[in-house]
């Protein structure tokens, strides 16, 4: 069980523990137990970054299966608490409103964590953590308006059927016969989702566009999955309309999918929420986590384009392209503090991009003007089957860095006549290892090492 203070985890965790025939645990009672002090106390008097190693400690050290827990409301924000937690288990995201939490914590008084008054720390501390909540569960309970003992049954329910009505899976099945699954791809959801001997508790993920037949996330999620542990599919999803795919998505209680071409802003009007700190801004969405009922919207495109660039701060850069990945490209160059022109066959689409950015615009032809430092293509172009370069030679030449976001193939036309040419390359595949970390951290609160994913990359 994870969840805000008052929420009932520790409640409604006995009452399972009891009705399962398994041990409980407590985790801020452990800790208690172990310190001999009270979490109030350890936090005056050492800090909550010392409680934080003592609560890490705990958490590492939790037996491995055949036991209900209960933690605290803020082991989430740890990484590596999730990584620990999330291995062979569920976790189950308690929520409630903010009256019903301030009524109950009124009851069983403690000390304040941030100085502010109760409810004003209820809501900052919620707001603070709800990504982290949400990252971290498979699934969602309300308790809200419930007793420890249904919500506790409820629970247990959903531990025992999963979320899943026959009804659904015969929709979902209906929808992947339509998209350009391999056969193997295809006989795994068909067992996820008609054999007597399923598993009622693997949940779906997938890529959505259209195309999408091409892209390597489902290698890679499905390999990540295996080696976290985590009771998950990741697959394709196929369709020429982003409302049908949100549709089944929904229904068949996805926990998040990665939006690629040409989705990325057409997902927007589809979506609860989209984070204000990037997506909005950017305009394009990459990512949706599915949770609680939401689907929120961010873009960790940027952050793939922006790691291999650092060195690069400050420079001039042409960015070809207009859509929703130069979106993403044209926020984290502006970012560096380059100088950033975008270059487009539509000279209109770049001009209003630009504006977007505060950057120069023009058609490819002008690059011969520019003399950049850097170009990044943020185009489609060299993935098949418009597999060529968007640049001729003579407006290549090797004082460049020339980094292609196209990373199927791992080596375009681009990267190819790049090379020949004597420049500093870098291939699509590192920004699909950054934002690839960064999706999942956003999917599952786990912070994989970038090394990690380049190996498993196929």
């Amino acid at each position: 069980m994870c969840g805000f203070r008052g929420t009932g985890k520790t409640e409604i965790g006995k009452v399972m523990a009891e009705r399962l025939h398994l041990p409980f645990i407590d985790t801020d009672q452990l800790i208690e137990f172990r310190t001999g002090r009270s979490i109030p106390t350890i936090f005056h008097e050492e800090g909550e970054e010392r409680f934080r190693a003592v609560e890490r400690d705990v958490i590492a050290a939790l037996p491995k299966k055949d036991v209900v827990v209960s933690t605290g409301g803020g082991v989430v924000i740890d990484p590596s608490n999730v990584e620990h937690l999330r291995k062979d288990s569920m976790l189950v995201l308690l929520v409630a409103d903010i009256d019903t939490i301030e009524q109950r914590l009124l009851r069983k008084p403690r000390p304040p964590l941030t100085g502010l008054p109760l409810r004003e720390e209820i809501a900052e501390l919620m707001d603070r953590r709800r990504q982290n909540y949400y990252a971290a569960s498979d699934f969602c309970i309300d308790t809200s308006e419930t007793t420890v003992e249904v919500a506790a049954e409820r629970v247990i329910r959903t531990l025992q059927d999963g979320t899943l009505t026959i009804k659904q899976r015969e929709t979902g099945m209906a929808f992947f016969k339509t998209g350009r699954i391999p056969a193997p791809a295809f006989h795994t959801l068909e067992t996820m989702f008609t054999a007597p001997a399923r598993d009622p508790l693997t949940r779906l993920m997938g890529v959505a566009g259209y195309p999408c037949a091409h892209s390597k996330s489902p290698a890679l999620f499905n390999t990540l999955f295996t080696r976290y542990s985590l009771n998950y599919h990741y697959t394709w999803f196929e369709d020429p309309e982003i409302d049908e795919i949100m549709r089944i998505a929904r229904s068949l209680d996805v926990k998040g999918l990665s939006i690629t071409i040409p989705f990325k802003q057409d997902v927007i009007p589809h979506l609860d929420e989209v984070d204000e700190h990037d997506a909005r801004q950017i305009g394009a969405v990459n990512t949706v986590v599915f949770a609680c009922g939401s689907a929120i919207g961010y873009n960790t495109d940027w952050l793939g384009v922006r790691k291999p660039l650092v060195t690069l701060k400050g420079a001039t850069a042409v960015l070809l392209g207009a859509g929703g990945v130069a979106a993403g490209a044209a926020y984290a160059l502006t970012d560096l503090d380059m100088k950033v022109t975008i270059l487009n066959r539509t000279p209109k689409n770049a001009e209003v991009l630009a504006a977007q950015f505060g950057c120069g615009w023009g058609t490819l032809e002008d690059i011969g003007k520019i003399k950049p430092d850097l170009v990044v293509n943020a185009t489609p172009l060299g993935m098949h089957p418009d597999d060529h370069s968007p640049l001729s030679d003579d407006q290549l030449n090797k004082e460049m860095t020339v980094f292609d976001l196209v990373y199927t193939p791992p080596e375009t036309p681009l990267i190819k006549q790049a090379r020949r040419i004597g420049c500093r390359t870098i291939t699509g595949t590192e920004m699909f290892i950054e934002q690839a970390r960064e999706q999942f951290y956003l999917f599952f609160g786990i912070d994989v090492p970038a090394e990690q994913v380049r190996e498993m990359i196929p």
